[in-house]
């Protein structure tokens, strides 16, 4: 919702050795070390080791069929209130288990995913001094590795302040990385680098690294839980290091017995490999909500792309988008096409004047004189449609918590199923106040007091069977397995960009996304402008079929029909898919893919024998040739194909050149589709009945 601006907060670059001397440096920093544990994957190809030198500092390493991946990368924790932990450590027991089961999920990418991993609990304590103590415990699956540190209650460690924890990832390969800037002020809201690994500065996470060998990785983390979000930054011997989000007084305040969030490494030899990866989601606890069959996946309209092109506004006055005219006219454009939702923005009191800076003055209850909260919620639900909430705080969390739970009874009580939540202000800039009336202080949107803020605000909705999307969010770590209601966020540089970014979005950015931020969980992009153009006419790098793609490749359980009525009116073809696609999923695969260049994903409606194939590309035209052996052996299949025509490409009036056709496959045949710079291909394979 915020313009992009041309300031910055100052630079946190730092220098390190190239990649090139990265694993000879790191491997060689263990020489005197003794292996004291090791753990290997459940088929044997990934192993662990734990290391202790000279000095009794600790150390792990990760190899796969043998070769390095992660060299000696130390672990440990620095205190405020205590001397650090990382050195005069020995091994005082380990335990090993095995699990392989198989769970289901509500909705998502799959119904049923597997859980197969092998477990190695380590415990550690100082040999003088307190004897204080503390478990690693690693969960080795075949597509990667998590570990965290689990630290008891005891004498000598009863209150942890964290200044910093040294964990370390020392990639033991020269390789690429594909990565977005920490500790800025737009958050997690820019383009993706690709640099060399020993250019990276400090980042957020997921960071994904492409070997000069070919194995693919993403360094991120699960379960973040009253813990405050981990950083990447160089070290200086090369390693990245582990860098915690700023807090109050320092980034974490923990009593013990505590346990971290799994910090997580995932590889695979192909870059599908990473998406198909169910590593986060298995990190995290079961589903604590139980049943959820009260929220539904389902796409939505709404008063939104409006907004973003200056065509109305969220304050009140003659541009309003929120009235009760409008709404009532988005909500017979919804129930005409079979869209179950119906998103305003704009609709509450608190929008006029510079609310960026006064986020004190939202009531997260009380409609505008114009809105007709109460009446159009009836008009919504006779119609088969339901209106989605939306509380935006700019930043005045502890208002907002003071307001959320009348706010979710009331929605409750209106038949909303969807709240989107929204946190528009600069970084670093929450405002906290923990008693009425008093300070007001400030934190980080991934900050360890945020992350205990989200968690509540998904813990009161779903006591009102509400879901959650919330945009301007912490970061995704697959927290959606324990509370299932949090459904989707933001956490990247979405759709709006294109209708006022300076640069839009350009072509490489959704097929980057994919392969990075999508690594962490679904994102609400908001796809489907089939203008291709936003404020004052600026086109959006993207061709029609490309925009149909969206559904498919970025992966989100509601999806926005973002544009306006009346370009669906213009486009009816490409309308149709728009209208036929599913949000949710028994089965999703990559069938090609390499990061920031292209990628083609199939994924099976839930319920349903029908699939869908979603193709982007970067700004060079190239022709994929996928093979459909994910169909069932002896079916026919329609293939309704949306693609970009001849000619078709990235800007200008090319951008609109689209083909519908459709022609029977079975499986064992091949799809041939040619994708123009920009472009992208859809399809949907319904069975054809003998």
């Amino acid at each position: 919702m915020q313009i992009e601006r041309r300031t910055s907060m100052r630079n946190r670059m730092v220098a390190w050795v190239l990649a090139a001397g990265l694993a000879t440096g790191m491997w060689g920093r263990q020489v005197h070390a003794e292996t004291v544990a090791q753990v290997a994957s459940p088929d044997g190809r990934i192993e662990v080791t734990l290391d202790l030198n000279g000095e009794g500092r600790l150390a792990y390493r990760v190899s796969r069929d043998g070769v390095p991946v992660i060299g000696d990368s130390r672990l440990g924790f620095i205190f405020r209130n205590a001397r650090q932990l990382l050195r005069n450590l020995q091994l005082d027991g380990q335990t090993r288990r095995s699990v392989d089961d198989t769970w289901e999920q509500p909705w998502g990418e799959r119904r049923f995913v597997r859980n197969h991993y092998n477990e190695l609990r380590a415990t550690f304590v100082e040999k003088d001094g307190d004897h204080r103590r503390f478990d690693m415990v690693f969960r080795v699956f075949d597509d990667g590795v998590g570990f965290r540190y689990e630290v008891p209650r005891q004498p000598a460690l009863q209150d942890a302040q964290i200044v910093q924890e040294l964990t370390e990832f020392a990639v033991a390969r020269p390789a690429t990385a594909w990565w977005i800037p920490a500790l800025e002020w737009n958050r997690a809201e820019y383009l993706y680098r690709r640099t060399p690994l020993e250019q990276v500065g400090v980042a957020q996470t997921p960071l994904t690294l492409r070997t000069n060998d070919g194995l693919h990785l993403s360094i991120h983390e699960a379960a973040l839980v009253d813990y405050a979000g981990m950083n990447l930054m160089r070290g200086g011997d090369g390693e990245l290091r582990a860098l915690l989000t700023p807090g109050s007084p320092v980034p974490v305040v923990r009593a013990t017995p505590f346990t971290t969030p799994w910090r997580t490494i995932t590889i695979s030899d192909r870059a599908g490999g990473l998406v198909e990866s169910n590593l986060i989601l298995n990190l995290n606890e079961p589903n604590v909500l139980g049943d959820v069959s009260w929220f539904m996946p389902a796409k939505y309209v709404g008063v939104w792309w409006s907004l973003h092109l200056d065509q109305q506004s969220w304050a009140s006055g003659p541009k309003h988008g929120a009235t009760t005219d409008n709404t009532r006219r988005m909500i017979d454009f919804a129930a005409a096409n079979g869209f179950r939702g119906m998103l305003v923005e704009g609709w509450n009191l608190g929008w006029d004047g510079d609310w960026f800076a006064n986020g004190w003055n939202f009531d997260f209850s009380t409609p505008t004189p114009d809105y007709d909260l109460v009446g159009l919620a009836a008009y919504a639900k006779a119609k088969g449609v339901h209106l989605i909430g939306h509380h935006e705080t700019a930043c005045a969390v502890s208002h907002y918590e003071r307001g959320m739970e009348a706010a979710f009874a009331l929605f409750q009580s209106l038949g909303i199923e969807v709240v989107k939540t929204g946190y528009v202000c600069d970084a670093g800039q929450i405002e906290r106040q923990d008693a009425v009336g008093g300070p007001v202080l400030r934190e980080w949107h991934e900050g360890q007091w945020m992350s205990n803020h989200h968690l509540r605000v998904v813990q009161a909705a779903a006591r009102h069977h509400l879901a959650i999307d919330a945009h301007e969010p912490i970061k995704d770590t697959g927290l959606r397995r324990t509370y299932p209601n949090w459904v989707s966020r933001e956490g990247a540089r979405g759709m709006e960009y294109n209708a006022w970014g300076n640069p839009p979005n350009p072509p490489e950015h959704e097929v980057t996304l994919v392969f990075t931020r999508l690594l962490a969980g679904p994102m609400d992009y908001t796809p489907g402008i089939v203008s291709l153009t936003g404020r004052n006419g600026q086109e959006i790098q993207s061709t029609l079929a490309r925009q149909l793609a969206l559904y498919v490749g970025i992966y989100s359980p509601i999806q926005m029909v973002a544009d306006l009525p009346e370009h669906y009116a213009q486009h009816p073809d490409a309308f149709q898919f728009i209208k036929d696609v599913a949000v949710d999923w028994d089965e999703s695969k990559v069938l090609a893919g390499e990061v920031g260049e292209y990628v083609a994903i199939a994924r099976k409606q839930r319920g349903a024998p029908v699939w869908f194939v979603g193709a982007m590309n970067d700004r060079h035209p190239r022709t994929l040739v996928l093979p459909l052996d994910f169909l069932d052996a002896g079916r026919r299949y329609r293939a309704e194909i949306y693609r970009d025509g001849e000619g078709a490409d990235w800007h200008g009036p090319a951008r609109f050149r689209f083909v519908r056709e459709t022609k029977t496959v079975t499986r064992g045949d091949h799809l041939s589709l040619w994708l123009a710079g920009g472009g992208g291909a859809a399809v949907r394979l319904v069975p054809v009945t003998p």
